[in-house]
């Protein structure tokens, strides 16, 4: 995989400072992947104060890391890391015998598509590193790797809080199944369904940043959110071609020039 570099500035009073320069790469040692398992852990389990799921390391790891591909950005001037993906590729998934999200859905309709399937999940960016600038490269990096695999669609959950009784879970689910919402042959079933037909909606649908980047990239809502009692959470099983991940992508840096980036090999 190319490394991708991205130097950014924001303007300040006036003034254009410099923004750090980040890098994208795959983890190749088991230091970089304790790095982004570190990450994780800050972000998942200490920022949403989940205490019974602490441990001693610091770590949030599962039987999954070690099948799967973690995507990393870090910041080249403090060489810490910032974000990260965690993607499982066909192989993995055969070798695992099932995807991540099967312990939440029934995806059967989807076997006929298991071989060109990515499935991306734990995506995290570091509370300093949340202008943007991240999570784009972490997709840039997503597209490449997935047409490097030779699969054309990318699979995964989104999670919403229930920290307000699940009000806004319902909110963001009864308006992505009006415009988002996948055909008959690609739907899902949740093993354990969230509630939403007992729960009054908010007033308005308030969609967290990587679900509304999702369902502005093309992605398709599968079926009923499923409930995650370990993370406190309405999970959406979400489905996208790669074809418009692409297109978001050549929109983004090939149109709005905003960003400028540097291809390495």
């Amino acid at each position: 995989m190319q490394q991708t570099t991205i130097q950014q500035t924001n303007t300040a009073a006036g003034v254009r400072a410099p923004r750090p320069r980040l890098a994208t790469s795959i983890a190749t040692t088991a230091e970089e992947l304790r790095e982004a398992q570190r990450l994780r852990y800050r972000v998942f389990i200490e920022g949403m104060n989940l205490t019974a799921l602490a441990r001693p390391d610091g770590l949030d790891c599962d039987e999954f890391d070690e099948h799967c591909d973690h995507l990393l950005v870090r910041d080249t001037s403090t060489l810490q890391v910032v974000g990260t993906y965690r993607v499982l590729a066909p192989a993995g998934a055969r070798r695992l015998g099932r995807f991540y999200s099967e312990g939440e859905f029934d995806v059967g309709r989807l076997n006929p598509l298991r071989g060109r399937i990515i499935e991306a999940g734990r995506a995290c960016i570091h509370p300093d590193y949340r202008g943007g600038s991240v999570i784009m490269l972490l997709w840039a990096a997503l597209g490449e790797y997935m047409r490097r695999q030779g699969c054309d669609y990318l699979a995964g959950c989104a999670s919403i809080s229930l920290a307000d009784g699940g009000h806004n879970a319902v909110a963001v689910f009864r308006q992505l199944r009006e415009t988002h919402m996948a055909p008959a042959e690609y739907r899902v079933t949740p093993h354990l369904p969230f509630p939403h037909t007992k729960i009054e909606p908010a007033a308005a649908a308030n969609v967290p940043a990587l679900l509304k980047g999702y369902m502005r990239s093309g992605a398709w809502l599968c079926g009923e959110p499923a409930w995650d009692p370990d993370f406190d959470s309405a999970d959406l099983f979400l489905l996208m071609p790669l074809a418009n991940l692409d297109a978001r992508y050549a929109r983004h840096y090939g149109v709005d020039g905003a960003v400028e980036m540097a291809i390495a090999a």
